[in-house]
C-alpha cells in the first residue's frame, strides 16, 4: 500500500471493502488498497472537496481589486478552523481572530470565506504585491468530525512507526487518527499480546465458539485475534467468556492448548505527521480519536472500491458473467446503484472549481 504521504486520505477501510467482498487473507491486500485509493480521489474530483482536514497556511490575494467588497476573502477550499491570518506579504502583520468572521455562519462549517468585522478597525492589505499577500493557516476540509478510538498502549517517541493501542475494533487499515495534534495514517493491523490466556483445551470444532479466557477485560467486542495460527472475530465478552467466530478470515481452524495466548490486532503500522502535522512524542494512554467522514461518502468510496476491484478481475471486461463470486469468479457486474450513488454525492457536496472566487 503506498504511503499517505504519496497519495491522500482513504474515505473507507480495507477491512469494510473485504467484508462486503467476501475477501478473506491478505493476498488480495495490495488490489483492495489500490482500489479504495483510486475511489476516494475520484471522490474529491468529482466534488472539489476534502473529506479529512489537513492543517495548511495557504497563501492567497488580496482581495481589494474589489472596490466592493474589500473586506470579504473568498477561500480556494473548505476551511474548518482558523488558527491564524495575517497581512502585508512577509512583514506578517496578525489580523485578530476576533476581527474575522468565518462565513457563511448559518450552515458552517465548511466556511467558504473570510470577512473583516466592519465594526472592528482591522483590514486586509498588502505590501509590494497583492498576490499572495494574505496567509490563512487553519484545518482545511469539509469536516474534521471525529470519534474516540481508544488510547496509546505505551508511551510513542516522534519515530515509532508502530503504536500500541488499547482496541483494534476502533480503527483500521485506512483510517487516519488523531494523537494529540498528530495525525496518523494507518497502513497496516499487526498483533499484541493481550496477556489473557485460553483456561481449557479448545477443540478444532466451529461449534466451540464460547470459551473462558483468564481476563476477559483484555479482549475488546469486535476485535480479531489470533491463537496461535487461528484468527477469531470477538462477538461479544461476558465476564471471562469469549463468544467468537472460529477460522475468521480464511485462517484454519486448529485446536488449542490451555493456557495459549489471546493476541489482537491492536497495533497500528501507521504514517507519521501526515496531514500537514508533526510527528511528536506521546505519553501512555493518550487519547485517540478517527477521523469519519459522511456516511455517503464513506459509501461511495467503498461502493467504487468494489466496482474497481471486481472490474479488475475481469479484466475490465464490462459485464462479468453472470453468477455470484468472492475471490475473481464470474460475476455479473450492474453498475445502476453506483451510479446513482456517485450523482447523489456530486449533487449533495459538489464545490466549486478549488480557486474560484
Amino acid at each position: 500500500m503506498a504511503a499517505a504521504s504519496e497519495y491522500g486520505n482513504w474515505y473507507c477501510t480495507r477491512e469494510s471493502v473485504k467484508r462486503a467482498l467476501s475477501v478473506t487473507g491478505s493476498a488480495r491486500n495490495a488490489q483492495v488498497d489500490d482500489a479504495i485509493e483510486a475511489g476516494a480521489r475520484e471522490i474529491e474530483q468529482i466534488t472539489n472537496r476534502r473529506f479529512i482536514p489537513k492543517t495548511e497556511k495557504k497563501l492567497l490575494t488580496w482581495p481589494q481589486r474589489h472596490p466592493r467588497r474589500w473586506f470579504v476573502l473568498h477561500l480556494p477550499e473548505d476551511l474548518v478552523t482558523v488558527t491564524e491570518v495575517t497581512k502585508d506579504d512577509d512583514t506578517a502583520t496578525v489580523i485578530p481572530l476576533a476581527d474575522v468572521l468565518l462565513e457563511p455562519n448559518d450552515i458552517g462549517p465548511p466556511y467558504s470565506r473570510l470577512e473583516i468585522d466592519l465594526s472592528s478597525s482591522s483590514f486586509f492589505s498588502y505590501n509590494l504585491t497583492h498576490q499572495q499577500a494574505i496567509r490563512v493557516t487553519g484545518e482545511w476540509g469539509y469536516t474534521d468530525k471525529s470519534v474516540a478510538a481508544g488510547t496509546v498502549a505505551e508511551a510513542v517517541d516522534s519515530s515509532e512507526t508502530e503504536v500500541d493501542t488499547s482496541d483494534g475494533s476502533l480503527w483500521g487499515v485506512g483510517s487516519t487518527l488523531l494523537l494529540d495534534s498528530e495525525k496518523l495514517f494507518v497502513r497496516e493491523k499487526l498483533t499484541l499480546d493481550t496477556t489473557a490466556t485460553l483456561n481449557a483445551t479448545l477443540a478444532a470444532d466451529v461449534t466451540a465458539n464460547s470459551f473462558v479466557v483468564s481476563d476477559g477485560t483484555k479482549v475488546k467486542v469486535g476485535e480479531v485475534v489470533l491463537v496461535n495460527s487461528e484468527r477469531m472475530l470477538v462477538d461479544d465478552v461476558v465476564t471471562n467468556t469469549l463468544t467468537v467466530q472460529r477460522a475468521y478470515d480464511g485462517t484454519k481452524l486448529a485446536a488449542h492448548a490451555s493456557a495459549d495466548k489471546i493476541n489482537a490486532y491492536r497495533v497500528a503500522r501507521v504514517d507519521r505527521g501526515v496531514n500537514g502535522s508533526t510527528a511528536a512524542t506521546h505519553l501512555i494512554n493518550a487519547e485517540l480519536k478517527r477521523y469519519v467522514p459522511p456516511g455517503d461518502i464513506a459509501q461511495l468510496n467503498r461502493a467504487l472500491a468494489i466496482a474497481s476491484y471486481t472490474q479488475e478481475l475481469a479484466g475490465w471486461a464490462g459485464t462479468i458473467g453472470s453468477g455470484t463470486s468472492t475471490e475473481g469468479g464470474a460475476v455479473e457486474t450492474k453498475m445502476v446503484a453506483l451510479d446513482k450513488l456517485r450523482a447523489s454525492v456530486r449533487k449533495n457536496y459538489k464545490r466549486r472549481a478549488m480557486g474560484a472566487v
